[in-house]
């Protein structure tokens, strides 16, 4: 492929999960998850489905999530929803916050006036956790865009997340309140079968919170019988960890541009990612290395898709070393981010009482 401003494509934004069991597994998912998504919008040829990561990213986030929130009603009987948010917002919002401010004022800088404004309405958007809507609105095409895309076009996935997670603690919430804890695997299940039914038979909607609920979903209802995974036996732990995995590898390498999408080829990868974190794969996604990429995922996701589509449309084609060289920009950015926001203002607690 050529290098030219519409043939990077947008990643998702993966909002890292919450203060649960450490799993080095998870992370290092994460890590193969983001690797996929940067090379594929940085043009690697032959990753034509690298954009799955944002499935294996969603079903992470509702695994973890939705355990965190299962083992809090266990230990109080209850859910401190405004508890769970501010969590939320201390593990988001610094890090978006700086780079929605950087691309901002980048792209008046190098773009110009005029671009610069619609990427600061962009933002707006963004900083209301609405991108999908916007985006959705101006009828954009996630896969085919005819034109430069936005550089904070990434933010719809973070905003479907956050959408989500508006809607399922204050759902649990009101379950608990009502008396009808036992309820919840159906809500949930029903929820589920819904959303994937209308992601199988409509049109495949990108940035459509019901049409990826699912995705979300699938990692909530794991998490449902999550205590049970520990009597899996060994090697059948590690037979299903392998199996997802190469799911995932299978996945990325076959779809393309072309492939529907997130209709029922998206359940592969959904399956695919179910089955990792059922098995626990960390003798393979456990290593260092991995640990470490999965570890910055959430900021090089916000970075590199900017870094790359900015230069693009500022400078022209661009080379495939060049986009390496603005891959590793990105992971320095997310490193620094990492280190000085992400990670001191995660840890930032709220005043006992």
């Amino acid at each position: 492929m050529a290098g030219t401003t519409t043939e990077v494509r947008p990643v998702a934004i993966r909002a890292a999960g919450p203060a649960v069991p450490f799993r080095p597994d998870i992370e290092g998912l994460r890590a193969i998850a983001i690797a996929a998504v940067v090379l594929y919008d940085a043009g690697l040829p032959g990753l034509g489905g690298g954009y799955l990561g944002i499935d294996v990213f969603f079903v992470i986030s509702g695994f973890l999530i939705t355990s965190l929130l299962l083992r809090e009603m266990a230990a109080t009987g209850r859910l401190a929803l405004l508890r769970f948010y501010g969590r939320r917002a201390r593990r988001i919002l610094p890090a978006s916050s700086v780079v929605l401010v950087t691309v901002t004022l980048a792209g008046y800088h190098w773009l110009g006036s005029l671009r610069g404004d619609e990427i600061a309405s962009d933002g707006r958007w963004a900083a209301l956790f609405a991108s999908n809507f916007n985006f959705a609105a101006q009828g954009v095409d996630y896969l085919e865009s005819p034109g430069a895309p936005s550089p904070l076009q990434h933010f719809w996935s973070l905003a479907v997340e956050e959408q989500f997670y508006f809607v399922w603690p204050a759902l649990l919430a009101l379950l608990i309140w009502l008396g009808l804890r036992h309820a919840i695997p159906v809500v949930l299940a029903l929820a589920f079968v819904a959303s994937l039914a209308g992601s199988a038979y409509f049109s495949p909607a990108y940035f459509s919170p019901a049409g990826r609920a699912w995705e979300v979903g699938a990692g909530c209802l794991l998490a449902l019988v999550a205590g049970r995974l520990d009597r899996i036996p060994a090697g059948v732990s590690a037979a299903l960890a392998g199996t997802g995995l190469a799911g995932i590898v299978v996945a990325a390498l076959a779809f393309d541009d072309g492939t529907p999408y997130p209709g029922p080829a998206a359940v592969l990868a959904v399956v695919a990612t179910v089955l990792v974190l059922a098995g626990r794969g960390d003798a393979i996604l456990g290593v260092a290395p991995l640990r470490w990429l999965g570890r910055i995922s959430y900021s090089l996701g916000l970075w590199h898709w900017p870094v790359l589509t900015i230069a693009a449309e500022a400078f022209g084609p661009l080379t495939g070393l060049t986009r390496a060289g603005l891959v590793l920009l990105s992971v320095v950015l997310a490193i620094l981010t990492y280190a000085l926001v992400e990670d001191p203002l995660r840890s930032v607690t709220s005043r006992p009482r």
